[in-house]
């Protein structure tokens, strides 16, 4: 089992993602991972509504708005990204995702070890806290 301190220094060693931008004639690309562990999700939230405040211990994720209205809470800090703009989230930072009234799509990369159930919830409006 690993304790926080452990948790923390391998988050602390895990470099930021380094993101890509490659050219191309028709336009360009962007590159979030090459040849890592990731897992990439795009969460949907419906209108009005957030997902639970909560943290992983073993996992960075690094999330981008795919759509206008979201709202990125993290470590403390409320962010109303435009989109295409990216937050990284590390492992033990508490999180939360929500949209500001329309329906939003966010993708989600996550670094490190991946598992739903790796979820400390704080706040949660479905009772699941």
């Amino acid at each position: 089992m690993q304790t926080d301190v452990q948790t923390q220094a391998q988050s602390e060693a895990r470099p930021e993602p380094d993101v890509a931008t490659e050219r191309r004639p028709w336009g360009r690309f962007e590159r979030f991972t090459l040849n890592e562990p990731s897992t990439v999700k795009i969460i949907h939230v419906e209108p009005g509504q957030r997902l639970s405040l909560q943290r992983h211990r073993d996992r960075d994720e690094l999330w981008v708005a795919l759509d206008p209205g979201a709202v990125f809470e993290v470590a403390g800090r409320r962010v109303l990204p435009e989109v295409g703009e990216r937050v990284l989230i590390r492992a033990g930072d508490f999180h939360r995702l929500g949209s500001a009234g329309p329906a939003v799509r966010v993708m989600e990369i996550a670094f490190g070890r991946f598992d739903e159930d790796d979820i400390e919830r704080l706040e949660d409006a479905y009772g699941r806290a």
